[in-house]
């Protein structure tokens, strides 16, 4: 009898798995059908929400159709060449719309929770219906506030989740509080936050002994939302493998995209575009285009970062402290409030090459609420309240062109905690003044007479002897002086930065290697073949980012 009933759930497995079902959502089907049949649809949400999956089912939702609520996937598992699916489906005369959920009065508009290989895609969410009505007045919280959340993908069981894609998705409109509702004026100041916001994706695994692995969020927008955009949280770097490409941050009240323990990422292609914003009062008005915290093994290339905003962080890339691997080539930056280049405390190892930078670190501390200078370069040993500063160590910054008009002062701080440094191949393009200005943590390397050790600082070309304040501690041993001639300076085209002085920048770069004392170096390597328009590099590389044809 035993073996009858074994065989039997086996040929029952073998079946489900082969003849996977198309379940439809509608609002105006019933939840009483089967939801097998466009015309045998379901109504609602929850109904959709009950279904237990089988690998490579697809759940679809009516094109052009509103929905209302939270989708929910709790406990579904596909396969890795048998995804569930979540997407949506055209019907006859309807326009081509993705199907659109709006949470209303619930927290998320689509929750995954110890899911694993679920595909999602081609959806439009928002969580614009406040939660709760406060009168405009600011609230003062005595618990952990909520998050309001287009998507949830999260743990809260151990074991492992892999196979998360979020695809051609459209987030907008992610709020906690209704339209008019006032922060308090200190709240920016306060380290992510300590009020409720929305927040476009996030990605939480807080659990020891669960992971996700391969995590894949492609090809989508997220805007207007009060907080980030995209963020993943863990705090034992068990969020791994992911890959953040081709997506549009816009007008984020936080940061476009951040990263807490997250091993092995790589975030290409993607466009971040006012982060930082403050353009509605509900929003938080702080945040770089993209940072990394306590994250290994981190590729960041291609990418875009424009105008960032907020009176501290804001830049267009920032590594914050306890980072290793992290490597920051190949992208363009401008207009950040914060500045191009900032490394912490406690990080190992991390680089930046083949950027351009345009008119980044325009913030000047004590104007308009700001509490941080906004730099053009900064190594901060900053790595928490009430810690001692250390490092940043092994920092590599090469070949990056970087252009500051003169209605900007170049501001540069370095910690003297820092520990291997190389600045080499660089083209500073600074056409007003600079200076060395404090660290804002802590003073900054001039406080006192502690030599910065393995310091490699060679071959850079400067617009002129005034580019590298005289009273910054480490000092070019070769530089070089001259006019890159940009094609466009001021541009916001990549292409606008190409320099036609050959004489001065052709074949002129030196050959990367490690740093006295880095047994490690990059783990990606030094050596690069290309730059930044994808130009080959033969022989000696040219300084800057961009290779004279």
């Amino acid at each position: 009898m035993m073996r009858i009933i074994t065989a039997m759930m086996i040929i029952i497995a073998l079946i489900s798995n082969v003849y996977a079902a198309d379940y439809y959502v509608h609002p105006q089907g019933n939840d009483k059908n089967s939801g097998l049949s466009q015309f045998d649809a379901w109504q609602t949400l929850s109904k959709a929400s009950q279904q237990h999956y089988q690998p490579g089912d697809n759940l679809l939702l009516a094109k052009g159709q509103q929905f209302y609520g939270e989708l929910l996937l709790s406990g579904q598992h596909g396969q890795p060449d048998k995804p569930i699916r979540v997407s949506s489906y055209a019907q006859t005369g309807i326009n081509d719309q993705s199907a659109y959920i709006d949470a209303g009065k619930e927290h998320t508009a689509l929750s995954l929770i110890n899911s694993s290989y679920i595909e999602v895609s081609d959806l439009a969410l928002s969580a614009i219906t406040p939660i709760v009505a406060h009168n405009n007045k600011v609230v003062k919280y005595k618990a952990k506030p909520a998050m309001r959340l287009g998507v949830l993908v999260k743990t809260t069981l151990p074991g492992e989740y892999p196979g998360i894609v979020l695809k051609r998705l459209q987030i907008k409109d992610v709020f906690y509080h209704q339209a008019g509702f006032q922060r308090g004026s200190d709240e920016v100041k306060t380290a992510n936050g300590k009020q409720s916001y929305g927040w476009g994706i996030r990605v939480i695994n807080n659990l020891k002994r669960a992971s996700f692995i391969d995590l894949e969020i492609s090809d989508s927008t997220i805007s207007n939302v009060s907080h980030t955009g995209i963020k993943f949280t863990s705090k034992h770097q068990n969020i791994e493998d992911v890959r953040v490409i081709n997506n549009d941050v816009l007008k984020t009240g936080g940061p476009g995209i951040q990263l807490s323990g997250v091993k092995n990422g790589y975030f290409a292609h993607n466009r971040v575009n006012y982060s930082g914003s403050n353009n509605d009062s509900r929003k938080w008005g702080r945040g770089s285009g993209l940072w990394t915290w306590g994250s290994d093994n981190i590729l960041i290339e291609h990418n875009e970062f424009k105008n960032a905003n907020g009176p501290g962080d804001s830049a267009g890339v920032h590594i914050d402290f306890n980072c290793s691997n992290v490597v920051v080539q190949y992208n363009f930056s401008a207009n950040n409030a914060g500045g191009f280049c900032e490394i912490l405390g406690n990080n190992f190892n991390n680089a930046y090459r083949y950027n351009i930078s345009v008119n980044d670190g325009r913030r000047v501390k004590g104007v308009d609420g700001a509490f941080q200078q906004g730099k053009t370069f900064w190594l901060s040993g900053y790595r928490g309240k009430n810690k001692t500063r250390s490092g940043p160590f092994h920092s590599y910054f090469y070949n990056n062109t970087i252009y500051v008009d003169d209605t900007i002062i170049s501001k540069i701080a370095i910690d003297n905690k820092a520990k291997g440094i190389l600045i080499a191949n660089n083209i500073f393009h600074i056409v007003g003044k600079s200076e060395a200005v404090l660290g804002d943590q802590y003073r900054a390397d001039t406080a006192n007479n502690q030599p910065i050790e393995n310091v490699v600082f060679t071959n850079n070309l400067f617009l002129n002897q005034k580019n590298w304040p005289s009273d910054i501690a480490i000092k070019d041993s070769n530089p070089l002086f001259g006019n890159a001639r940009f094609i466009n300076a001021g541009g916001l085209n990549k292409s606008d930065y190409r320099p036609t002085a050959a004489s001065l920048i052709k074949g002129k770069g030196i050959a990367i290697k490690a740093l006295p004392g880095d047994n490690i170096g990059l783990e990606i390597g030094f050596k690069v073949n290309r730059d930044i328009l994808n130009n080959p590099i033969r022989n000696k590389p040219d300084l800057g980012a961009i290779e004279i044809q």
